[in-house]
């Protein structure tokens, strides 16, 4: 019997080795995050070679330290405490002073007490590198390593991006005589997911189930599921758990699993679909729970299905499933962004008669959704609750606030509102100083929002994407475009990523000053930058050109545009009609007019309002009473504060 198992044991690791290492060859050279992969990384030896060690003082095991070094009678005592000094490690300084230890014992510690150690330093996040340095000098000590060892390692590996290596240790398991279980194919798969390698994690996971590497369990099968969703994949991860189910495999999907499913669904908008799954589990005997519930309960809500809502809720009473904080919170999100506000109260009501408290997501919802009725003061109130039930408002719920009293003028209680985080023990965070600056600019405090800005600055705050934005908008709007001018060539001069985006500002607070030739320089060299104009960009030059009665050249532009492959938008047809409307260029404003409507695109309220103003003015004209009578009734459904010019 025993000579059975271990011929089949012998058998079962030269299948796998003959796959694997196939595998490994596929993925050995190409490299993912990190240092590039050598060609062929396809031995332990040559993976080994290949990572960088990224704490240099970690090799300090290879070199003979009298500190450390004592006889073995010395490094017997510190054994019987080991247990508890790697249960009492708390950062990763305390680790690697104790891995130090551990080495110089002897005998030494068990392989056991070794994975402890790294296992130690893998909970504690972001070290994973330090525990790939350890693993190499493992190696170079000779201190053995086994199957849990080499799976931590693959973890890793898998981690930082490098799953070309994680694969290149699987040649580890053969050096050793160890078969690769089922953690370390589940680890790949996470690995190949993760680095957005989805392809080849189907393809590693049919070899499993084809070539019976590993007894697939209902984890693997999970992350294959979850893989595939969050990928986008949702009807290919369908396909494989029926596939699972055909082959009668003993791997059984869960409740984990098809709430993935579900919920992958629901944020598709195929809410019919994972109500049909939801039935499924009911006659598969396995039983849904809150989180199944949840899932479909946001699908409804974001489809305003209210009425399957109830049913829901009703079922899930049927089922003595207790509905929790999230699944209420979903509810009162929902509501609150449509506008039913004192329903979501009630929900409210309800949630703390049934014992579930409101924590700061309820909250947060509650403000948001007065502040979008304009009801400050009742968001105001809803903040003053929250922290009188003893939750501590996060930087989320301040901004809420902040943003709602800017955008109705209350500028003195925004500011007062700012103040009070830093005694709160809080940061302002970016998101923070973005909203104030971009309020105090929308109020005309320009020199307040400047003293902002060197605030956050002068805290060590570095300026994001929108800040920018928020800078040279406001910089642009109030008038100080030789202001905006200087940051953007100080931003330059930085290295900060300029995008389109920022020189659309520039160009068009260029454009509103009259400095047009400034503006056509700049968008001349757009392309020396490596920058493509977009829509918005040419709506601003023509804009600009036509306000400068630049007629030929503006309808130049437009013929660039277009061959260039940017198409004209609504935007587009209304600048140019207000500007020939404006500088009396009624025929070829019924040319343009026609075409627009041709593209299906309306007229928007201010250019309108300006056809109006001109029909009065000029009743004799017969380009604008042709333009009058062409306006379909249908096209007087114009955007109501539809734009006046290019938008950002």
């Amino acid at each position: 019997m025993v000579m059975m198992i271990m011929k089949t044991m012998t058998m079962q690791r030269r299948a796998s080795s003959a796959a694997i290492v196939s595998i490994a060859r596929s993925h050995g050279a190409a490299a993912s995050l990190g240092t590039p992969a050598p060609a062929g990384c396809t031995t332990l030896a040559s993976f080994l070679s290949a990572f960088p060690n990224h704490k240099p003082n970690l090799a300090f095991y290879s070199a003979i330290s009298s500190k450390f070094k004592s006889s073995s009678e010395k490094a017997l005592k510190f054994q019987p405490e080991l247990r508890n000094d790697i249960n009492n490690v708390n950062s990763l300084d305390d680790a690697l002073s104790l891995f130090e230890r551990m080495v110089w014992m002897r005998p030494l510690p068990s392989v056991i007490q070794f994975n402890q150690m790294l296992t130690c330093i893998v909970k504690m996040k972001n070290h994973y590198s330090s525990v790939i340095s350890l693993f190499r000098d493992m190696c170079v000590q000779g201190i053995p390593v086994d199957e849990a060892t080499l799976n931590i390692m693959i973890n890793c590996c898998c981690v930082v991006g490098r799953v070309d290596l994680a694969f290149s240790t699987l040649s580890g398991f053969f050096k050793r005589g160890f078969v690769p279980n089922v953690v370390t194919f589940g680890t790949l798969l996470k690995g190949l997911f993760r680095d957005h390698k989805v392809p080849e994690a189907q393809e590693l996971f049919k070899k499993i189930i084809k070539e019976k590497l590993c007894k697939p369990n209902e984890t693997m099968l999970g992350i294959v599921i979850d893989g595939l969703c969050k990928a986008g994949n949702t009807q290919t991860a369908i396909e494989f758990l029926r596939a699972t189910e055909k082959r009668g495999s003993p791997c059984k999907p869960d409740a984990i699993i098809y709430n993935t499913v579900i919920d992958s669904l629901c944020k598709d908008k195929m809410v019919d679909e994972a109500l049909a799954l939801l039935q499924e589990m009911i006659e598969k005997d396995i039983p849904p729970n809150v989180v199944t519930y949840s899932c479909l309960i946001q699908g409804l809500c974001s489809l305003s299905r209210w009425k399957d809502v109830d049913k829901l809720f009703a079922e899930m009473k049927a089922y003595k499933i207790v509905p929790n904080v999230i699944t209420f919170n979903i509810v009162v999100d929902a509501l609150c962004k449509e506008g039913h506000i004192e329903d979501a109260e009630e929900v409210v009501q309800i949630m703390i008669q049934q014992g579930q408290n409101p924590d700061l997501v309820t909250y947060n919802s509650l403000m948001d959704g007065y502040c979008l009725q304009s009801r400050i003061d009742d968001a105001s109130g809803v903040f003053n609750t929250m922290v009188a039930s003893g939750l501590t408002p996060d930087l989320h719920c301040y901004g809420i606030l902040i943003n709602a009293y800017y955008k109705t003028k209350k500028l003195e209680a925004a500011m007062k509102l700012f103040r009070e985080i830093p005694h709160k023990g809080l940061t302002p965070g970016i998101v923070i100083y973005n909203t104030v600056l971009q309020g105090l600019f929308s109020s005309g405090r320009y020199l307040s929002a400047r003293e902002i800005f060197n605030e956050m600055q002068a805290s060590g705050m570095k300026p994001n994407f929108h800040t920018y934005c928020v800078m040279l908008d406001g910089l642009c709007k109030t008038g100080h475009i030789d202001e905006a001018l200087q940051l953007f060539h100080a931003m330059e001069t930085d290295g900060t990523n300029l995008h389109i985006e920022m020189y659309n500002i520039i160009l068009d607070g260029l454009c509103k000053s009259k400095r047009l030739d400034s503006a056509r320089d700049l968008f001349n060299i757009l392309s020396l930058k490596g920058l493509d104009p977009n829509v918005i960009t040419y709506n601003t030059m023509i804009s600009g050109l036509l306000s400068e009665g630049l007629l030929i050249e503006g309808k130049e532009l437009i013929v660039k545009m277009e061959e260039k492959g940017c198409l004209a938008n609504s935007v587009t047809y209304n600048v140019i009609l207000q500007g020939l409307l404006k500088g009396g260029h009624y025929d070829d404003a019924v040319v343009y007019y026609e075409e627009m409507i041709h593209r299906g695109f309306l007229l928007d309220a201010s250019t309108f309002s300006i056809l109006l103003d001109l029909s009065a003015e000029n009743q004799n004209n017969p380009s604008v009473l042709m333009l009058m009578l062409k306006i379909d009734p249908d096209s007087k459904k114009f955007m109501d504060g539809g734009q006046r010019g290019p938008s950002h």
